[in-house]
């Protein structure tokens, strides 16, 4: 894949270096990330922000996939757009374009939001189709709204892409739909680091928590202290999609222990609510769940443990 060594290899500096004048290490030239666009500046080039989806490159969408075939330059994220990257050339897909790698480590951005947006605004003044490759949907905890308005101050012709989100797809490889009848009618989804405990419902509305590993003993003491109740189903879905996919269900009273014993890491998805029952992973204790009744004839009622 041509420019793919070079992107692996790519640093913050390397990055702040190929935008040149754009920005400085930390502070955006103003006139690219937000600043009115003069009269003598012409945009050229068009930003696609495309959703990777959550790392297994036959999740990506046919649009993202003639998105990248056409792009001069990948500015790819670290979380599910790397892996679809390589998933690609695998399959023999080749991709003309250079890529730069801009991924972000858990508590670690090596290349600043502001950077990347400049980043952005600045290849594609110079003429190039670039793609804004995000891991999951770009509009879903992606940033993408900072980046699409970004490159419309600047001018720019920006087009999205949506892409699959890890929330639902990653659930969905346990065996756990987000809503079924007589069992969940909504969801939400939400990052661990949001205030949480203004999270309604009981277990009939599910709750989908991403970035959440850090705080998963804060979250489970905070969801069990609502309507939830402690012996409430969750499931932690690790490295969907990844080679270190595994999934460990508990209830919030005794998830936090169990992701300790094994050692459960980032990225992982957390589910909490009813739906978890119906995995083939969840333990016969949690799994008696009655789905003979009719919602709509009876008042619901929590199935007991």
């Amino acid at each position: 894949m041509s420019g793919f060594a070079e992107g692996t290899d790519a640093t913050a500096d390397a990055v702040a270096a190929r935008a040149g004048d754009a920005f400085e290490a930390t502070v955006p030239d103003a006139t690219l990330l937000g600043a009115p666009k003069t009269a003598e500046v012409a945009a050229s080039g068009t930003v696609w922000l495309v959703g990777a989806g959550p790392g297994d490159a036959g999740l990506l969408t046919l649009r993202g996939l003639r998105a990248l075939e056409a792009a001069d330059v990948i500015v790819a994220d670290r979380l599910g757009a790397r892996s679809v990257l390589d998933g690609l050339a695998a399959e023999g897909v080749h991709l003309r374009g250079e890529v730069i790698d801009v991924g972000k480590l858990p508590g670690h951005h090596a290349v600043p939001q502001d950077a990347i947006n400049a980043l952005l605004v600045r290849e594609a003044l110079a003429g190039r189709t670039v793609v804004r490759l995000k891991g999951g949907d770009p509009y879903v905890f992606g940033r993408g709204g900072e980046e699409l308005f970004a490159c419309q101050e600047a001018g720019l012709d920006v087009r999205v892409v949506p892409g699959v989100t890890s929330a639902v797809s990653v659930p969905a490889l346990a065996g756990i739909p987000l809503t079924h009848r007589g069992v969940a009618t909504s969801f939400i989804v939400a990052t661990a680091h949001d205030q949480i405990a203004a999270l309604s419902g009981g277990r009939d509305h599910t709750v989908v928590l991403l970035m959440g590993v850090g705080t998963l003993a804060h979250s489970a003491v905070t969801l069990a202290r609502g309507d939830r109740g402690a012996d409430c189903p969750v499931a932690i879905v690790e490295d969907g999609f990844g080679p270190r996919q595994r999934v460990t269900v508990g209830t919030l009273a005794t998830i936090a222990a169990q992701a300790a014993e094994r050692g459960v890491r980032s990225p992982a998805v957390v589910v909490v609510g009813d739906v978890v029952r119906l995995s083939p992973h969840a333990p016969a204790a949690l799994a008696s769940l009655d789905l003979t009744f009719d919602p709509l004839a009876v008042p619901r009622k929590a199935p007991s443990l």
